[in-house]
């Protein structure tokens, strides 16, 4: 049975319930209604009978309307998308369905699709936290203007993407690629034992992996791959309650037994192969309310529906420790458990900074309760004789509980900080600083070292926490290859002599130059940065195109470095849906959300950039990238046929691939912002001689943005990679960039019949109804 619909059965008795909808929902374009959009933007994820079936429709009506959009019948889709992109089927019928066709369509409980809301890397936040209320869809025959506009739009899908409903077939093809095991040349990079460095699985099931076979997360040639790279670990989140038993509530770990057992095989396949599995905890959970009705002696502060298990209380941390001893004796392969004890998850009582509001943890204070809960992990894995690392990530840890945590914690718990935090930064003559990941500056910051000196003089071992792959900053591409900003950043850490490295979260596993560059770096000493980057070039591209490589990757690097860098671009802006992105010729009114939908919502993509500065700043990104992925093509023009088999010219092509995917993402947030600028100024225009350059405007960013579209469909195409990312799935498959490419040919068609008469000079009355005509 797949993992999550076990988890669902469990977690059901912990109260999860779907959130009451209440927002009104949007008309996604460009299409004439809801019936259409749900068609057409799931014919390539959800086979035809079960889109029929979800909105109690015939299957042949549902591919008659399908045929009329330039759809063909027996669309191809990939087995992997009810496991693997269940969330990008959600994230498109957000504003489509109700819950019980949500429901149907996914072939999901209600407990299943609560549980996926709340414990599935925050995807009800990621959604907006609010469901919109929709009616029932039904099956209903377009009349005469809605049929008109379904069969222009058809026309567009035949001429320009004619193998669209194919493409849903060649999703998660990467899964496969990097799934196998591949011919080494060269011995893989081994990291010294004592200074261990792993990362994100790439394609990770969430969830409830460990009812999984193993290997659809964590196949041995994807271990291969990260081992050649010089990643020799990956991690896996763990819940307690799942991985031990629970003792007030015996039925949230039902199948335990199971989870430990291959819990406990995979740290011993992966240890045979060189590598190491790392279990990250946020703990202890959250429970019900109700669940304090019967257990009110455990009870700490409360949040919405939920309360802590305080930390406070002797019988949770002895849980804890008899849990984390059992897992421990259950996998004794395991190389080591990070943590994470603020922010994220809410768990112990000061995790979301609200301790005072519990009795026990207002007097202890964060540090003592945070240590404490140390304490108890760290005696678990004693119990079991445990010989794995433990290590503390400081994320979401105030300045000032630093020092008495680090003071106090077990002389052999490392810890972690992420190497850039509060590194300042002028981007555009805008003065701000890391607080996130971020690739564009190179660290370490003044946090990270600050923390790293006050481990050291507490005798505790010292981790970096970075994200070499990607960020935020570009979360749908396996990696955004800006090597030379890695290089400086290994450079300037392998003199720290830390401890180990977390290479990344849940985005930017992907193998990549960037990692093999920094483990390049890492592990010798007597090589400078140029060396490195001309080593892995030469590797992968071959010696004649090595040094144009090199010079593309600085390239890139320069651009990068002027990304306008701020929290709330990184979380709410476009750059990760890019011309995926619907235009709304009106406003939405809803705000965007992390990492979900941008929507419209301009404000909140900026930051602190003036509108100028932003677009200013993210065309010279996409610039930098343009002009990288054109030196990589000259080189692959002279490349000699068959180099090294094939291998260096397919690398090559690859790497162009996610170049010009990444420029294509920065050039589409510039524009979209200025499509909205002009979009703001046309509802202020009041003299008619003003509107032609409005309109204008509009036509050519909506007409730029239809390009981009098309490009990044064919690039998508030919590389799955493109658009995925681990916790949120696809944010974009090929039927999103095609019917934005329509959306935009239709508009600029529209705007073109606008600004005709404008440009013949038509009499004023005709301006005034033209402006009337524009609004």
């Amino acid at each position: 049975m797949h993992g999550i619909a076990v988890a669902l059965m469990i977690l059901s008795a912990a109260g999860h319930t779907l959130p009451e909808p209440g927002s009104p929902p949007l008309s996604w374009p460009p299409f004439p209604d809801r019936l259409s959009a749900y068609v057409f933007l799931n014919w390539t994820l959800v086979p035809p009978d079960r889109l029929a079936e979800a909105i109690d429709a015939r299957e042949e009506d549902v591919t008659r309307l399908a045929s009329l959009m330039g759809l063909e019948p027996d669309p191809r889709i990939s087995p992997e998308i009810p496991r693997r992109g269940y969330v990008t089927i959600i994230r498109r019928n957000w504003h489509l369905l109700p819950w019980e066709q949500l429901l149907k369509l996914l072939n999901w409980t209600e407990a299943q699709l609560a549980y996926a809301l709340r414990e599935d890397d925050f995807l009800y936040i990621k959604l907006g936290s609010l469901k919109p209320r929709v009616a029932p869809l039904r099956w209903q025959e377009p009349d005469e203007a809605t049929g008109d506009r379904l069969r222009r739009i058809g026309e567009i899908i035949r001429r320009d993407f004619p193998d669209l409903s194919q493409s849903g077939g060649g999703l998660f093809q990467f899964v496969e690629d990097l799934s196998a095991p591949e011919d080494r040349t060269d011995p893989p990079i081994s990291p010294p034992a004592d200074k261990p460095r792993y990362g994100g699985s790439y394609f990770a099931l969430y969830g409830d992996p460990l009812l999984e076979d193993s290997r659809d997360s964590y196949p041995d040639g994807y271990i291969q791959r990260l081992a050649d790279v010089g990643v020799r670990g990956t991690w896996l989140q763990g819940v307690l309650y799942k991985l031990a038993p629970f003792p007030w509530n015996p039925e949230l770990s039902e199948h335990w037994e199971k989870r430990q057992q291959d819990l406990g095989a995979l740290a011993r396949r992966l240890r045979e192969q060189g590598s190491g599995l790392w279990l990250y905890l946020n703990e202890p959970r959250a429970m019900p309310l109700a669940f304090f009705e019967t257990h009110s002696e455990l009870k700490g502060v409360a949040e919405g529906d939920y309360a802590t298990l305080c930390t406070s209380a002797p019988e949770v941390r002895a849980w804890i420790r008899e849990s984390v001893a059992a897992i421990c004796r259950a996998a004794p392969d395991l190389a080591g458990i990070f943590t994470i004890s603020g922010s994220e998850n809410l768990t112990h009582c000061w995790s979301h900074f609200q301790g005072q509001g519990c009795a026990r943890c207002a007097a202890a204070g964060p540090p003592k309760v945070i240590v404490e809960l140390h304490e108890a992990i760290a005696a678990g894995m004693s119990d079991a004789g445990s010989a794995a690392r433990l290590v503390a990530w400081d994320w979401g840890w105030p300045d000032d509980w630093v020092e008495p945590i680090t003071r106090n914690l077990p002389k052999h718990v490392a810890l972690m900080s992420v190497s850039e935090w509060s590194l300042p930064l002028n981007r555009g003559g805008v003065a701000v600083s890391v607080g996130e990941y971020c690739l564009s500056a190179v660290g370490p910051g003044p946090r990270a070292l600050r923390h790293w000196d006050l481990a050291r003089a507490a005798g505790l071992p010292r981790f970096a926490k970075l994200q070499l792959g990607t960020t935020w900053e570009l979360g749908s591409v396996p990696y955004v290859p800006a090597v030379r900003l890695v290089a400086e950043h290994a450079e300037r850490l392998r003199g720290l002599d830390l401890d180990g490295f977390m290479t990344g979260w849940t985005l930017g596993g992907c193998p990549s130059p960037n990692l093999e560059v920094f483990s390049r770096l890492m592990d010798h000493e007597d090589i400078d940065a140029n060396q490195a980057l001309h080593a892995v070039a030469a590797e992968r591209f071959g010696d004649r195109a090595a040094d144009v490589a090199v010079q593309a990757w600085t390239r890139i690097s320069e651009a990068f470095s002027s990304y306008p860098y701020h929290g709330s671009l990184l979380y709410n802006g476009p750059q990760h849906v890019g011309p995926a992105a619907p235009l709304w010729e009106r406003p939405t009114g809803y705000r965007s959300t992390m990492v979900g939908f941008p929507y419209d919502d301009v404000p909140a993509w900026l930051g602190p950039y003036p509108v100028d500065t932003f677009t200013a700043l993210m065309e010279q990104v996409a610039e930098g990238f343009e002009d990288g992925a054109t030196m990589l093509e000259k080189a692959l023009s002279n490349m000699p046929a068959g180099s090294a088999g094939g291998r260096h010219q397919a690398a090559l092509e690859a790497e162009i691939r996610v170049i010009r995917a990444c420029g294509i993402h920065f050039r589409s947030a510039a524009r979209q912002v200025r499509f909205y600028q002009a979009r703001e100024a046309l509802a202020k225009v009041r003299r008619p001689e003003e509107l032609a350059g409005i309109l204008q405007t509009l036509r050519d960013q909506a007409s730029a943005e239809g390009d981009l579209a098309r490009q990044l469909y064919r690039i998508q195409r030919e590389d799955s990679r493109i658009g995925y990312e681990a916790t949120n799935h696809y944010f974009y498959v090929p039927a999103d960039l095609a019917a934005k490419a329509a959306q935009c040919e239709l508009m600029a068609a529209r705007w073109d019949a606008l600004l005709k008469p404008l440009e013949e000079k038509e009499s004023g009355t005709e301006r005034n109804g033209a402006t009337a005509a524009a609004r």
